[in-house]
């Protein structure tokens, strides 16, 4: 069994798929190292390789707006990707760069143990609810995989590029927080 830290060390070392060849920093995730909640995205954008955070752009400063909106704080939450290496030109990411980095984030999720994980967008929810998952049809919607509750809803750059999001994306995030506060006072 890894920890965190030593389970980040691996993944900065890693060179299991193309995308190692062109990163600046890894990005592996931030946050309260025994968050109740885990907010999964995509992968690092450009902002994000940079600094070796994830979600500081726009789409970031967007998350962190809900995230405060719901009287949380960055800090207690986790925030991870599927991918931990920006993709060239903030593609999405291939299957096989998915495929070759989900293990980091299953081990993320393990050693932090969420009560409930928001999935930011498709390629989350694809990658963690299975391939035939689609963001319009089933966002905001509660899944149980194991013990965990999910919340999938539309990532924070798409809202950003139509403001016709924006609600569904708050009610979402609303929805997760309920979830927790059912959880919570169980």
């Amino acid at each position: 069994m890894y920890s965190l830290s030593e389970l980040e060390q691996l993944c900065r070392k890693c060179k299991k798929c193309r995308l190692w060849t062109t990163r600046k920093n890894v990005v592996f995730g931030e946050g309260a190292k025994n968050a109740d909640i885990m907010f999964i995205g995509e992968g690092p954008g450009e902002q994000e390789d940079m600094l070796g955070r994830p979600f500081v752009g726009k789409a970031g400063k967007l998350l962190d707006k809900g995230i405060e909106a719901l009287g949380l704080s960055r800090e207690s939450i986790y925030i991870a990707n599927i991918v931990k290496c920006r993709p060239p030109g903030n593609r999405v990411p291939e299957k096989d760069e998915a495929d070759s980095c989900i293990e980091y984030l299953r081990w993320q999720v393990k050693l932090i143990d969420p009560k409930v994980i928001v999935l930011l967008g498709s390629t989350a929810g694809r990658n963690i609810l299975g391939q035939d998952f689609r963001i319009t049809r089933q966002r905001g919607t509660l899944f149980e995989l194991g013990k965990f509750k999910i919340v999938p809803t539309y990532h924070p750059a798409a809202v950003l590029r139509d403001d016709m999001k924006k609600a569904d994306f708050w009610s979402d995030l609303k929805l997760a927080i309920k979830i927790y506060e059912q959880i919570k006072n169980c």
